[in-house]
């Protein structure tokens, strides 16, 4: 007797009509309504670059013309090359004072706010959280409260038209970054730090060798924060400088429109916009994955 095996799975017939028709569901009116909203917005909201990319590749006397036009007559690409040679402007000497003041915040701010925010996740010790609370608490005061003594201070110093009253309170730490890295750094695992001890390790080799290395994505946040709000910084550089050689990029801008021209040159403007702009747009570009990665991280605790 010849063993047989019999095939007992039904057979079964797909229509091809209903697979297609369920790949190409019909967009419902809601959808669709949605959809044409929010291109009018994107439209809407990128309307402004295009009008400053538009205005800067313009001539002089275009840039004055009614009604404004969105597409040059002429693509005046020289409007950057007299930008950077403009001997009123300097802006090749703003931009250098930008990345200097906006680079050695974001170092400062970093080490300064991951040595504190290391000390608050790892440490027990009486009244921690009553200093932690007090640290949280200087986030509620506005600028204007704190900026007169910080003044007077500086001036006492001798540091009036230098760089050291925008870099030198970086190397202190901010309230909010110190709590973000705090909230990353007591999601690490304590049996890393364990197993670093017994390896011989000191206190600063954990902080060094284990905790920065793991907190690559909140670090890259901090990071990102601190260059976008020291680089469009106004109020800082308008207190503390008071030579064009020391003027950073938002001051620079703002003495474009100053009295100093007889007509304000809105093409050279949007082209130091542009050029403005590029840095922060080309920074979050490349770390986006670490800034997303790193807000989300930091509120698992």
């Amino acid at each position: 007797m010849s063993d047989t095996v019999i095939d007992k799975t039904p057979n079964i017939i797909i229509d091809p009509t209903k697979v297609k028709g369920d790949r190409k569901r019909r967009m419902t009116v809601g959808e669709i309504v949605a959809f044409v909203l929010l291109i009018l917005l994107t439209c809407t909201m990128l309307f402004p670059v295009i009008f400053m990319i538009s205005t800067a590749l313009k001539t002089s006397k275009e840039m004055l013309q009614f009604p404004p036009t969105i597409i040059p007559e002429t693509f005046a690409w020289d409007n950057f090359k007299t930008l950077f040679t403009n001997d009123e402007i300097k802006f090749g000497i703003l931009y250098k004072n930008s990345i200097i003041v906006a680079g050695l915040s974001v170092v400062g701010t970093v080490f300064s706010s991951a040595l504190v925010a290391y000390g608050f996740s790892r440490y027990r010790a009486k009244g921690k959280k009553i200093m932690f609370m007090l640290m949280i608490s200087t986030m509620m005061l506005p600028y204007p409260a704190v900026m007169i003594p910080q003044f007077i201070l500086f001036s006492n110093l001798g540091w009036m038209n230098t760089f050291l009253p925008l870099i030198v309170p970086t190397f202190l730490g901010s309230a909010y970054q110190i709590f973000l890295l705090r909230q990353f750094f007591m999601s690490l695992p304590n049996e890393l730090y364990d197993s670093g001890k017994i390896d011989g390790c000191s206190e600063f080799r954990l902080f060094w060798k284990i905790a920065l290395p793991l907190s690559g994505p909140a670090l890259a946040t901090v990071a990102i924060f601190t260059f976008i709000w020291t680089w469009n910084d106004l109020l800082g550089p308008v207190l503390y400088l008071s030579s064009q050689e020391k003027f950073t990029l938002p001051v620079g801008l703002a003495a474009m429109m100053s009295s100093k021209f007889r007509i304000a040159p809105y093409n050279l403007l949007m082209c130091a916009s542009i050029m403005t702009t590029l840095p922060v747009v080309a920074i979050f570009a490349s770390a986006q994955k670490h800034f997303t990665e790193g807000i989300v991280l930091t509120g698992i605790k």
